[in-house]
Formats: structure tokens, sequence, C-alpha cells
């Protein structure tokens, strides 16, 4: 029983230190790529892109098949740790009602479907980058 507590209080602090390296990320890409109002939220758009692409990329990476599965408390020092600090879907949520409040109608039109789109395309690039390149680590 102490080795479950330990291991969850290891992993727990993982999880805090990605969380706020993520966010401490998020910010500087905010103030990066700053927004105006009526304009299309890039800095919001790049981190989920990016989230999604890493998050992507690290599920490949763990499967059981793969030779180059991660720790739990590297899985989740980033997956649920570094992407969740990361990655903003309640940001752009508000950053579309703006929007939407603005009646700046195409261009939540644009955010809302450069996201989707742009996201599920980060997440697949990351999940086959991945899955290609332990495939030949394999084979090699």
């Amino acid at each position: 029983m102490k080795q479950l507590h330990a291991l969850i209080l290891s992993t727990s602090l993982w999880v805090a230190l990605g969380s706020g390296l993520g966010s401490m990320s998020r910010y500087g890409l905010q103030l990066w790529l700053p927004a105006s109002e009526g304009a299309l939220p890039l800095a919001t758009l790049t981190v989920n892109v990016l989230g999604s692409f890493l998050i992507g990329l690290i599920a490949a990476i763990q499967l059981p098949s793969r030779h180059l599965m991660a720790s739990v408390q590297a899985r989740q020092f980033l997956m649920t740790g570094f992407c969740g600090g990361f990655t903003t879907f309640s940001v752009f949520s508000l950053e579309t009602l703006r929007l939407l409040e603005a009646n700046a109608w195409p261009m939540a039109a644009l955010n809302i479907g450069s996201t989707l789109l742009l996201c599920l395309a980060g997440v697949a690039m990351g999940y086959g980058l991945a899955k290609s390149a332990s495939t030949h680590v394999r084979t090699h």
C-alpha cells in the first residue's frame, strides 16, 4: 500500500510540474502571438495544434506493441501535465464566444473549423510519426 501511495504522490508531482511548464509555454506563445479583437486567435490555435500533435505522438509511443513505451510518470508528465496545461480548449471557447459577440461570424467559423481540422490533423500526424518511428526502430 505504501508503494502505491508513493507512486501516486510521485506521479502527481510530475503532473504538476508538467502542467506548470505547459501553462508557461502557452503564456509565452500568447505573448509572442497576441490576438486583437475580431482577429483569429493564432496563439490558441497554435497551442491546440501543437498540443494535439504532441499527445498523438506520446499516445503512439506508449502503445504496448511499441518498443518505446514511456513510464507512467513520463506519460502523466507529458499528456496530463504538459499537454493539459498547454492546450486551451476553454480559452478557445471563450475566444469563439467573443468573436460571435463582436459579430465576427466568419472569423468565429474559421476559428472553429481550423481548430477542429488542424488539431485532428496534428494528433494524427504525431500518432503516425511515432508509429512509423517505432516500426523503423523495431525492424533495424
